[in-house]
């Protein structure tokens, strides 16, 4: 009797250690399970977050290159300033029937250098060449020839917008010019403003460009010269 009792007590020992043996195992092995997932799981999250900050080669350099610009409208510019140069000259033509030349209201034939004078004060230099006198308004860019009588028989005009116009933009507007003269290195275009007067353009060789314009009255400068 008290052999088979210590027969089941030894196998009821021998199962309980069987039994935690068994659960050592199977913790063992799911801690094992859940320390492999773990990693794994986190591997997956950075490489997702990788590829969504990450962008493609293709899109960096597409984000890198710069916006595109729209390009100037050189052709509406050039005729924006094509058509002011033709307004100005039109209006070159217009002012010279009257004798006259922009911004200044004394006119050849009708004008007198003592009016000038009075309101403007003295020249800046007074001399005489070709059939009068000359006096020069430097500070306004004016000068004014005048005959022995004091009347004014040329107007001439060096204002800065003046001098931006060419041979060719002058003769767009006003066809070719009804003479022309030489003046050392000048060339001189002359258009016929009426019976009275005449428009002339002095374009020095070198630049091109219309150095100062002149509104000649042929008649006064002959009058009252002699005696």
């Amino acid at each position: 009797m008290a052999t088979t009792f210590k027969k089941i007590a030894g196998i009821m020992i021998l199962a309980s250690a069987l039994g935690l043996t068994a659960c050592n195992s199977s913790d063992n092995t799911g801690n094992s399970a859940a320390a492999t997932t773990a990693p794994t799981a986190e591997a997956s999250a950075s490489a997702q977050t990788a590829a969504t900050a990450s962008p493609s080669p293709a899109a960096a350099e597409e984000s890198a290159r710069p916006a595109a610009t729209a390009a100037p409208d050189t052709a509406a510019g050039n005729g924006a300033a094509a058509e002011d140069s033709a307004a100005r000259l039109k209006e070159l033509l217009e002012l010279a029937r009257q004798g006259k030349v922009p911004g200044v209201e004394y006119a050849a034939h009708s004008g007198m250098i003592d009016e000038v004078e009075a309101a403007w004060g003295e020249p800046d230099t007074k001399e005489s060449a070709g059939k009068g006198m000359y006096s020069t308004y430097n500070a306004k860019h004016v000068v004014f020839g005048w005959n022995k009588g004091s009347r004014i028989f040329d107007v001439r005009s060096s204002a800065a917008d003046l001098q931006q116009l060419t041979l060719k933009e002058i003769e767009q507007t006003l066809g070719k010019p009804d003479d022309t003269a030489v003046n050392g290195s000048d060339r001189i275009y002359i258009y016929q403003a009426g019976k009275e007067y005449e428009l002339k353009f002095i374009i020095p060789e070198e630049t091109g460009k219309v150095d100062h314009i002149s509104v000649f009255s042929e008649q006064d400068s002959f009058n009252n010269m002699a005696g």
